[in-house]
């Protein structure tokens, strides 16, 4: 099979290029730099404006790409973060208007910032109502963006990305810094909720997502079990044979690095039913053996 994938080359989408590749499927990787970039006989890298009637029967459609959320929120950098996804779907929506064959279905990744921020709420893919801080906005816009896919009867599948832990990429790397230092401790309150995934879990999902035709709408791709920060500092800790000690004042930490510092201190509770209900069955329901594969 043939898929369309944009983000390719970042943290998720370097891992469900070489997932797909593994299963016999060629990717066709939207870049604006492909001149830059190694073909090979299962990846091709294409720019946006390559003509779509060269293309074969493309048989899926994932769109990941989108201005990184790390780094200091100036009024530049949010502007960045929302129209970098508005921008990259509103293409992908226009390249699947031309193809004589649709895809059969279209994934555009999301997030479960849509949920907005809670202490005491649980969400779940039935939750309609969402948050309204500033990533809520932006995730709000972004699959309104995607939903122009359903009109032209492809399956369209908004993938809600909980934090995703993986060594090379992702929230990990900077939240294991502290600890790797020996000064890891809960971070804020503590008591914000970290609706956590394991990489694996994530492609695994994401092919679930491709590859069952019953599966549509919103999926939270988060595991069965969100942590508060305390506990997961605590456990990050202890797999990585460092103390748990030091905690780190919010107010310290939003100075900071200003209003990113929310993805920090502030969280909420996302169970995956939809993937349960669905008999997903995950690699790493447990944060501990999720670390523990990451770190050991």
């Amino acid at each position: 099979m043939n898929f369309l994938i944009t983000g390719g080359t970042g943290f998720v989408g370097k891992h469900l290029v070489k997932a797909l590749h593994k299963g016999n499927h060629h990717t066709y990787i939207l870049t604006r730099s492909p001149e830059n970039k190694q073909h090979t006989d299962m990846a091709t890298f294409i720019d946006y404006d390559y003509p779509v009637e060269q293309l074969p029967v493309i048989h899926g459609v994932v769109n990941l790409a989108g201005e990184s959320l790390f780094g200091y929120w100036s009024k530049q950098k949010k502007d960045k973060i929302l129209a970098s996804r508005i921008e990259t779907t509103e293409k992908v929506i226009a390249i699947m208007k031309q193809l004589d064959k649709k895809p059969d279905v279209f994934i555009n990744g999301s997030a479960v910032g849509f949920y907005g921020i809670s202490e005491d709420k649980m969400f779940t893919e039935e939750t309609k109502q969402a948050g309204n801080d500033f990533l809520a906005k932006v995730v709000v816009e972004w699959e309104k963006t995607a939903k122009q896919a359903e009109p032209l009867e492809i399956r369209t599948i908004y993938a809600r990305f909980g934090v995703i832990l993986g060594k090379e990429g992702g929230a990990l790397p900077l939240m294991s810094l502290p600890v790797k230092l020996f000064a890891g401790g809960k971070v804020g309150s503590g008591e914000q909720w970290m609706s956590w995934v394991h990489i694996d879990d994530v492609i695994e999902l994401l092919l679930f997502c491709i590859f069952n035709s019953h599966v549509e709408g919103p999926v939270n791709v988060t595991a069965p079990n969100p942590m508060r920060n305390k506990d997961f500092i605590k456990v990050l800790a202890h797999v990585m044979k460092r103390p748990y000690w030091f905690p780190t004042p919010g107010p310290l930490f939003r100075l900071a690095v200003g209003e990113m510092s929310q993805l920090v201190l502030k969280g909420q509770y996302v169970l995956p039913q939809k993937a349960e209900k669905n008999n997903y069955s995950f690699l790493y329901p447990e944060v501990e053996r999720a670390l523990q594969q990451i770190y050991n």
